[in-house]
């Protein structure tokens, strides 16, 4: 079938046999439609099926569903296609479907048979996501589409696909100025207006320049230390001394745990976990299957309280074998930043096994009035927030006291089976 439609001339290999399909840029650029409309046209022309991704998928609102239908509208396909509530299919076969990437491997790996995936806004697709992801779309032939706005260069997206792209990829660079039909649209204006007001803005949002940190950035400076020192690298598991883990505790959303040796007057983050959703037995189970010699795990103040049904998650813990210490609360948050901006400067971080890890502490950040840009005193809480929390626990472990916590370094014993059902984080 023949359809008249019209694309910027930079999006031609869309229609060319490509492992991996990178568009980044900035506002304006036409990526988002261009992409929906050469998938349609190419589902017309055999049956595909076709995985729409994005890190976060809250709902279905939040997918690329509404910009295929609207497509679907412009190009005249509404006889081809059927837009339903959670999936689109074509006349021939073709089926459209929807998935969030973060704490969903099991769903995503039903799609193996994917001829294409398209992830959009994959600027903040995790390390983790593409480790599952990428082996998922494995159909001979298959293509990885992607399609983002960069926010900080140290992101996993821009390095993996734009810094150091794989092979077989084509990566094109599109802006505004590559879009012959952006002028008729309102946001010309726009980007004039902010071009004129804030020109460092400009050159993010409109020409898809990376950021030096996202606004409102809490540990902005300490992550530039970081970097600049040269503390992101491949830090080694040390077997002569206890690794000892440092957790924030989701209650119906992340639990993130940090994984820490002290090597002298240095502090060594030698991996990273983190999920959501979960029974405290799986966080127990995963640290059993590392080759670590365990000291002490350390739980926030909540980490005792107590629910209505079955035990703390620091009694359940115990009770699998773990040591286990509580930090009290810390009074104000002011204070927990401080701690942990002095911390800072002891810590090297494996940059493969923290990766995630790394994300959420670049990423934390003040919560920021979109209008007036007027930043608050407290700290967003979304899904970067757990994982600087979980650092703040670590922080605020006096120095004096993780050396008195640890006694004695050995394995603990591990239960052949954990089958306990009840889980305090599922309260």
């Amino acid at each position: 079938m023949i359809v008249d439609a019209e694309f910027p001339p930079k999006l031609k290999p869309l229609f060319e046999p490509w492992r991996y399909k990178v568009l980044h840029g900035g506002r304006g650029g036409a990526k988002s439609w261009g992409i929906a409309r050469a998938l349609l046209i190419l589902g017309l022309n055999s049956p595909l099926r076709i995985l729409c991704a994005r890190e976060l998928q809250k709902s279905i609102k939040t997918s690329v569903h509404q910009v295929l239908s609207d497509q679907i509208k412009k190009l005249g396909l509404q006889s081809r296609y059927e837009v339903l509530e959670r999936v689109i299919r074509g006349s021939n076969g073709t089926e459209f479907y929807f998935e969030g990437l973060r704490h969903n491997a099991m769903q995503i790996k039903s799609y193996e048979g994917a001829d294409i995936c398209w992830v959009e806004e994959a600027a903040t697709v995790s390390k983790s996501s593409w480790k599952y992801l990428i082996p998922t779309i494995r159909k001979p032939g298959s293509e990885i589409w992607i399609s983002f706005n960069p926010e900080l260069e140290e992101d996993e997206t821009y390095q993996r696909f734009v810094l150091k792209p794989p092979t077989d990829s084509v990566v094109i660079q599109i802006n505004y100025w590559d879009n012959k039909w952006f002028k008729d649209t309102a946001l010309w204006q726009e980007m004039l207006d902010d071009k004129f007001r804030d020109y460092n803005n400009y050159l993010h949002v409109w020409e898809g320049r990376c950021k030096q940190a996202v606004d409102g950035a809490i540990f902005q400076e300490e992550m530039q230390s970081v970097h600049d020192d040269g503390r992101i690298l491949s830090v080694p598991y040390n077997p002569s001394k206890p690794v000892n883990t440092f957790w924030d505790l989701g209650h119906g959303d992340q639990t993130a745990i940090w994984f820490m040796q002290k090597i002298g007057f240095e502090y060594h983050a030698i991996n990273y976990y983190q999920d959501a959703r979960k029974k405290i037995q799986h966080y127990v189970k995963y640290m059993q299957e590392l080759p670590y010699i365990y000291g002490t795990d350390y739980l926030p103040h909540d980490g005792n309280n107590q629910y209505l049904v079955g035990d703390s998650v620091e009694a359940t813990m115990r009770n699998l074998g773990r040591r286990v210490v509580v930090i009290p609360r810390v009074s104000q948050k002011v204070d927990s930043l401080a701690a942990t901006r002095t911390a800072f400067p002891m810590v090297y971080f494996d940059g493969e096994k923290c990766a995630d890890g790394l994300q959420c502490l670049r990423r934390y950040r003040y919560k920021v009035d979109p209008d007036t840009n007027i930043v608050s005193k407290n700290p967003l809480h979304d899904e970067y927030s757990n994982g600087a929390d979980a650092f703040q626990t670590f922080a605020t472990v006096p120095h004096i006291q993780w050396d008195s916590y640890d006694h004695a370094v050995g394995n603990y014993d591990r239960p052949e089976k954990v089958d306990d059902d009840y889980d305090p984080l599922e309260e």
